[in-house]
């Protein structure tokens, strides 16, 4: 006997698209706070978003060492997912391993931090970005003269408080209400970028305080990937001149 033929997936229902987001620090309780941020961005008939951890990565990605230790494994992380993915999320606001990802497939590899300051762009005049570390703020500081956005960048405060620390939250969201809010009147910010994705989880919080918009990095990215999954977009060729 023949099998009966496989039922037709739903009208519009793409089923094998799919978002791999992964946390490059080892914290398990930031992946689960990044996959929450999701909720608003998973419909019926949309990519399925994955959320994926980095085993390798230290606790916290928090110094320039911590960035460049995570690139060799991010980049077999990708290389493992890559024929069950069609566009990557690299979670962490430093980028880490960026260009070498996208080296490393053909498929869109969104970085949260470029994501959430040319998502802010669209928001407002000048943007401003809440850090976790005073060491974060020259690591960042750096990347946005690279992205040549400096005349958008009204400034950059730390709540003081590391990767493993943001699960505080009366704590952190007084902290981050507090630093926003300067970077807001001191800084003349009219957009605030939250600088880390274990911060997910105050995003509506932290906006509803401030009366500013607030970007969840994450969420920036993953929305970007979206477009880029449901539009077809591939990574452009490498240049050599």
């Amino acid at each position: 006997m023949n099998p009966e033929p496989a039922a037709p997936e739903p009208e519009g229902r793409v089923m094998s698209q799919r978002i791999v987001v992964i946390n490059p620090n080892s914290t398990e309780t930031v992946t689960r706070g990044i996959d929450d941020a999701m909720a608003d961005l998973r419909f019926a008939d949309g990519p399925a978003i994955d959320c994926l951890t980095l085993a390798e990565g230290p606790p916290g990605i928090e110094t320039q060492r911590h960035v460049d230790g995570v690139v060799d494994p991010l980049c077999e992380m990708i290389k493992r997912e890559d024929n069950q993915a069609d566009a990557f999320v690299v979670a962490c606001f430093s980028d880490p391993g960026l260009h070498s990802a996208r080296e490393t497939t053909a498929r869109p590899v969104l970085g949260i931090s470029e994501c959430a300051m040319t998502t802010a762009l669209n928001l407002g005049d000048r943007f401003g970005i809440i850090a976790i570390l005073p060491a974060s703020v020259s690591r960042h500081r750096r990347y946005i003269r690279q992205m040549g956005l400096d005349d958008r960048f009204a400034g950059e405060l730390p709540i003081g408080v590391g990767v493993t620390g943001l699960d505080q939250e009366d704590k952190v969201e007084a902290r981050m209400a507090e630093v926003g809010g300067r970077v807001v009147d001191e800084f003349g910010a009219d957009v605030l970028i939250m600088g880390c994705a274990g911060m997910a989880r105050y995003r509506t919080r932290l906006e509803d305080r401030l009366g500013v918009p607030v970007i969840d990095p994450s969420q920036a990215a993953v929305a970007q990937a979206i477009a880029a999954v449901r539009l077809g977009w591939k990574t452009g060729p490498a240049r050599t001149h």
